[in-house]
């Protein structure tokens, strides 16, 4: 069962005076790309929670962002550091008295400077860390169900595209004994043309033809089409499924394709063709999405 790398998830919770929000959302990406947003309280906590991250989501560009919401009363108090603060005012005071500008709010300017305003941090209790984790817990609960229920869509997409190149393959493989009776038909009055039936080596002629029918025979390729395609199928089954895997399968499918398409020299086989490398490019498309 594949999962898709788009996923997202979020869970709230209540404990003491505060309300904890949890949200996880990703999109694809070829590696883990983790951004974290979560309060200065539990900052010794971000190293617990990216592993997790990294253990349970595997790839994508993913954000994680952990949310506190306190009650008044219950929040961080803030403290102005006085001295920082009338140094800046001054400062800015005597900037605006010699440029001559009155209408500024330096007061406001001066708040806003680094360390003038401090807010006080709480340590966290072990409690407090265990009803985060589950809020977490659960965030990443519905985060993995988004994942595997978008991973059905997927499965059942790439899925009716491998089943149209199979189907393509069939006319192929139907067309196909058709083939070299057309081409030696078109070498033999060509020569009769040129050359005049009554000069042909039947023997150096069907010598060359057999050379040159070798090279136009396209059983191995039709056989590791199909091969490579039944094998695409079973991995997307597999429990161990995943987008890389299936992506170097699906290589070696248009290798296939490509190479059927250029010994075929017949146009309805190429037409088919053409088809087949649609369908891949749409297969292609939907494995960038497939973790």
């Amino acid at each position: 069962m594949i999962k898709s790398m788009t996923g997202y998830g979020i869970a709230t919770g209540d404990f003491a005076q505060a309300k904890y929000t949890v949200e996880i959302k990703s999109l694809n990406s070829k590696f883990l790309e983790l951004s974290l947003k979560l309060p200065k309280s539990f900052s010794d906590k971000e190293l617990l929670i990216r592993n997790e991250c990294s253990k349970q989501i595997e790839r994508g560009k993913v954000n994680v962002s952990l949310n506190a919401e306190y009650a008044e009363g219950d929040a961080k108090t803030a403290s102005i550091n006085q001295n920082l603060l009338k140094l800046y005012y001054k400062l800015l005071r005597s900037a605006a008295d010699e440029l001559g500008d009155t209408g500024s709010n330096l007061l406001q300017l001066a708040l806003n400077f680094p360390d003038v305003i401090r807010y006080e941090e709480d340590t966290v209790s072990e409690e407090e860390w265990k009803q985060l984790f589950g809020i977490f817990s659960q965030a990443m609960t519905g985060f993995q169900k988004f994942r595997e229920d978008e991973g059905k869509v997927l499965q059942q997409d790439l899925v009716l595209r491998i089943n149209n190149i199979l189907e393509a393959l069939t006319r192929v493989e139907t067309q196909d004994p058709n083939r070299i009776p057309q081409i030696r038909e078109r070498i033999n009055q060509v020569l009769e043309q040129f050359v005049g039936k009554e000069n042909i080596d039947e023997n150096r002629f069907e010598q060359e033809l057999i050379f040159y029918i070798e090279k136009l025979d396209i059983t191995e390729e039709k056989i590791r089409l199909r091969s490579h395609c039944d094998y695409f199928l079973q991995t997307l089954k597999s429990p161990d499924a995943n987008g890389k895997k299936l992506g170097f399968i699906s290589q070696e499918i248009g290798r296939e394709i490509n190479t059927l398409g250029s010994k075929a020299n017949d146009a309805q086989i190429q037409q088919v063709v053409v088809g087949m490398k649609e369908e891949l490019e749409k297969i292609k498309e939907q494995l960038l999405n497939v973790l």
